[in-house]
């Protein structure tokens, strides 16, 4: 009997869009080393199943929808009754604060009965790549003997800086800093400073019975359980902090695969967003470009929106911003975008 030559690969993004995007992008990049072995069935060497919830599954399948033939996707039940947090929100962005991210997070592991069941059903899996947030897919795959590689949304270089600070417990020291905002020097990386107000507080003021250490904790731990870790990185860009993560036996391997989003297929001049056909035309101008976004877990408070607004119009710099925040209630109604039209582009929504 022949064997097999194909690779069934499965993957779970958390449910947002910054963590979804990057790991459809993924899906994209396998397929593109897609082969048709000839023979009576013709059977493709790759092909991807993606899990996702009901409300996000539109959202993954228009994104794959021009590679449907070699993508299935799987929705689970998302569960109802979360304390807090409204009926039918399946997703952060949907969210009516983030300060909820926490118990929404959480209110993933019910999906681990579902989920099982749905890989026990399907062709044998290669390997399955799933967002580090779903910790608890390391335990499934380990039950199914399935090799698990997590995903996060960040580079290494934020991977390293968070692990030399964690490390080093620049924050957590009494007599190690004397205020939120004194540059600390980090000691792997002499030539970088960081300050406390910068890092959350499950790294600067580790409360190890609060439910967000628990959850960054239960992250990490499956992390180091995992075959590897995916990066939407290249090493050329910042071989220094891949390197620092690879000295370390004990962590998984970073893989970089990245930039993800050069896969995207061409769209259309005519379906070309706005700010596309604006930084069309700063590239043509020669004009650099800022690029402002926080993430869609980062909680910034409206004083500090609005200083950054103000500090980007006096800069004069071209940049563009991505938020879900509406700028002209945080400055205060006066005009914001209309006074920065010519070197800024607000964009509530890429995806």
């Amino acid at each position: 009997m022949a064997v097999s030559s194909s690779h069934h690969v499965v993957l779970f993004p958390y449910m947002s869009k910054g963590h979804t995007i990057p790991l459809l992008q993924f899906a994209r990049l396998l397929l593109r080393h897609r082969r048709v072995v000839p023979g009576d069935d013709e059977e493709p060497t790759i092909f991807v199943t993606v899990f996702t919830t009901p409300k996000n599954q539109p959202f993954v399948s228009k994104f794959l929808s021009d590679v449907t033939s070699s993508v299935k996707v799987i929705s689970l039940p998302f569960p109802e009754n979360i304390a807090g947090i409204p009926p039918g929100v399946e997703s952060t962005d949907k969210l009516p604060s983030m300060s909820l991210y926490v118990p929404f997070t959480r209110a993933t592991k019910s999906l681990q009965p579902f989920f099982e069941a749905e890989l026990k059903n399907l062709e044998k899996v290669s390997f399955m790549v799933s967002d580090g947030f779903l910790w608890w897919t390391s335990e499934s795959a380990a039950k199914l003997e399935i090799p698990r590689f997590a995903f996060y949304g960040m580079n290494s270089y934020a991977w390293a800086i968070y692990s030399a600070v964690s490390v080093h417990e620049l924050f957590t020291k009494p007599e190690s800093v004397k205020s939120d905002t004194e540059p600390v020097t980090v000691p792997d990386f002499p030539w970088i400073s960081v300050k406390k107000c910068e890092f959350d507080p499950v790294v600067t003021e580790p409360d190890q019975s609060a439910p967000a250490f628990e959850l960054a904790m239960d992250h990490i731990m499956s992390t180091k359980k995992s075959r590897g870790v995916i990066v939407n990185s290249f090493y050329e860009l910042e071989s220094t902090f891949v390197d620092y993560r690879l000295r370390d036996n004990d962590e998984p391997k970073p893989w970089c695969v990245g930039p993800l989003c050069l896969v995207n297929p061409p769209k259309p001049e005519s379906d070309k967003p706005d700010w596309i056909h604006w930084l069309d035309r700063k590239r043509e101008e020669r004009c650099p470009v800022m690029y402002v976004a926080f993430g869609t877990q980062a909680e910034i408070s409206n004083d500090q929106l609005k200083e950054i607004a103000l500090g980007l119009e006096d800069s004069k710099v071209n940049f563009l911003w991505v938020t879900r925040k509406d700028l002209e209630e945080v400055t205060g109604g006066l005009g914001f975008e209309k006074r920065v039209k010519e070197h800024g582009m607000i964009v509530r929504e890429i995806g």
